[in-house]
């Protein structure tokens, strides 16, 4: 932890992702970039051209072959900007790829709204049409839609605000992971640790008590420095967002949001009042935390930290690499072997650097491997983050390679399935194999933060973005003091009493780069749900179950994603599945319970 961040440059390649297959050079990207320009004007001559299905489908056609093209351009400019968010060069290259796909989404603005022009019957009969057999879905979906199209020149009028829209999210970004600097946080002994948003959760882990504590303070002391910037980015992403969902006649954002996935708003309403009703085992968790490491006072900087020194032992990426292997052996040798690939062709970028984008995710395009980035630092969590990207990874590969690039990509409902069941079954087998009590604590305390952190912290991220949103609706305003107010009360309603509530933890909202994307964090809570049943369906009931999990992970967005989850054998129209993984987090916690008990602790 007292090593120091190296620069990119200084980093060993073996452990860095190659890009190559996608351009060979940053030049190679900068004149397809600049060949994209003529494509995407092209695209525009089609407006008032689409008479039948046979000149629709050649559009489509047109479309969809652009799409891929900007796909590419964005990802490998996104990727690179990753690797170090000072570098102006992967900066403008990630301005510039942000800026074309604006331009993209402005040229075919008149697509939907010209087809939805047509009268119904009209419509219908296009949809139809066996010429547009290999869009059909996409096309009922846009029926749908109808009500919620605007006209040609209102359409080209939002997507030309687009790129304005998704300023407050750019403007946070380059201040959470660029801008802002962080004092060095000193551990017990007076040793001054270098402090990045990187290895924060590191330090947060540590069992240094005094460096947690320091960690923290520095951390937010930023955060407060910063919170009206933050304020004001996260209000005018609301606003912009609000605007939309009226001017495209829905009740609320959130509505607008979730009917992209075809997602009823209930289903939202029943993840958070079934985490409501059993918000006691939290508590207990909380409890049993503040027994264990002995403290008078629980604080928020306690929360991370292992409980046990088991805990404590480090993996090297080796290590993680079979370890992941082993766990998702149960999934067939198809699956194991594109994992293999995944670390033998450097699709993932392993350690932490100066200026590198914090925490982990998975991208990747139609045409490309999906590359994932991780900030590797070797402890179990660590592990299980390569397993939940990995699980991203293979969701992406197996829909890429069973669906065209139109249905490719898949609803962020069903995104933190296929990651989160990667996650279970690394812990299952795990657990399955450790009998030392201090060690299974261990595994148990990696069980119950993952819970914690994916089910209880994401169904409070989803209540804070439920009602931060729903107060700009009702006229109220979106300050520091407001977001600031309603979140420590989320925390105080999520903890219990056992939790002191420190001044900097009502800044934590002001970094969680989530509440930019709309919605997008209830999936989390949601898909982990799922993936507990999925999980232990695949483990007790074998190839029946992993034929039908394999099969939803290659649908793509050809299927919506109740049904998807439907086909692999979980119903979440209703809350049963939100029941049955709480249900499990009391097994789990209760025999964390009893094992400390055994210890003494």
């Amino acid at each position: 932890m007292s090593e120091k961040l190296k620069e990119r440059s200084e980093m060993d390649s073996a452990f860095m992702w190659d890009l190559t297959p996608m351009y060979a050079n940053d030049e190679a990207w900068e004149k397809a970039f600049a060949a994209s320009e003529k494509t995407v004007l092209s695209l525009s001559e089609w407006q008032g051209s689409l008479k039948d299905a046979a000149s629709i489908k050649e559009f489509l056609d047109e479309k969809t072959a652009m799409e891929r093209d900007m796909n590419n351009l964005f990802t490998y400019a996104s990727l690179r900007n990753s690797e170090d968010t000072r570098n102006a060069v992967g900066q403008g290259m990630y301005s510039r790829a942000y800026g074309r796909i604006t331009s993209a989404a402005a040229a075919i603005a008149f697509f939907e709204p010209e087809l939805l022009a047509k009268e119904e019957e009209e419509l219908k009969a296009i949809v139809r049409d066996p010429v547009l057999s290999d869009y059909r879905v996409m096309l009922e979906d846009l029926l749908e839609l109808k009500s919620h199209t605007l006209s040609k020149e209102e359409e080209a009028l939002i997507a030309s605000f687009r790129e304005a829209l998704s300023a407050p999210e750019r403007i946070a970004t380059a201040l959470m992971d660029a801008d802002m600097i962080f004092d060095p946080a000193k551990d017990a002994n007076g040793i001054a640790h270098e402090l990045a948003a990187s290895n924060y959760i590191m330090m947060q882990r540590s069992k240094d008590r005094v460096l947690r504590q320091n960690s923290f303070e520095s951390l937010y002391r930023a955060y407060r420095q910063h919170i009206n910037t933050f304020a004001s980015t996260f209000a005018g992403l609301v606003q912009g967002a609000y605007a939309e969902s009226r001017a495209r006649h829905y009740k609320s954002t959130r509505e607008m949001r979730m009917s992209q996935d075809h997602i009823p708003v209930y289903v939202y309403d029943n993840l958070i009042q079934a985490v409501h009703e059993r918000m006691d085992l939290m508590y207990r968790y909380a409890a049993l935390r503040k027994r264990i490491l002995k403290v008078d006072d629980l604080h928020y900087y306690d929360v991370y930290c292992p409980l046990t020194e088991g805990s404590e032992k480090q993996y090297t990426y080796e290590e993680a690499q079979k370890m992941v292997l082993s766990a998702v052996s149960p999934l067939g040798k198809e699956y194991c072997d594109t994992v293999q690939r995944a670390f033998d062709e450097r699709w993932i970028d392993v350690y932490p650097n100066k200026g590198k984008t914090g925490g982990a995710y998975s991208s990747g395009t139609w045409d490309s491997a999906p590359y994932i980035l991780l900030n590797f630092t070797g402890n179990l969590d660590n592990v299980s983050t390569l397993a939940h990207e990995m699980g991203h990874s293979m969701h992406s590969w197996l829909t890429n390679h069973n669906q065209p690039s139109q249905y490719a990509g898949y609803t962020m409902f069903v995104a933190e399935v296929a990651s989160t069941v990667n996650e279970n079954l690394l812990i299952e087998q795990l657990l399955e194999k450790e009998t030392d009590p201090k060690e299974r604590l261990a595994l148990l305390n990696q069980y119950l933060e993952g819970f914690k952190g994916t089910v209880y912290r994401q169904t409070m991220f989803a209540e804070f973005e439920k009602e931060a949103h729903a107060m700009y609706q009702e006229g109220k305003a979106l300050n520091p003091q407001s977001l600031n107010a309603l979140y420590e009360k989320l925390i105080k309603l999520y903890f219990g009493d056992d939790l002191v509530i420190d001044e900097e933890v009502q800044y934590e909202w002001a970094r969680i780069p989530h509440f930019y994307y709309l919605f997008y964090v209830y999936v989390y809570a949601t898909g982990y749900s799922t993936a507990c049943a999925l999980s232990e369906k695949i483990l007790s009931e074998g190839e029946p179950a992993v034929k039908k999990y394999l099969e939803f992970l290659s649908m793509g967005s050809s299927v919506h994603p109740l049904d998807e989850l439907a086909h692999a054998g979980v119903d979440l129209s209703t809350p049963a599945p939100i029941h049955l993984a709480l249900d499990k987090f009391e097994r789990v916690l209760e025999e964390a319970e009893k094992t400390a008990d055994e210890l003494g602790l």
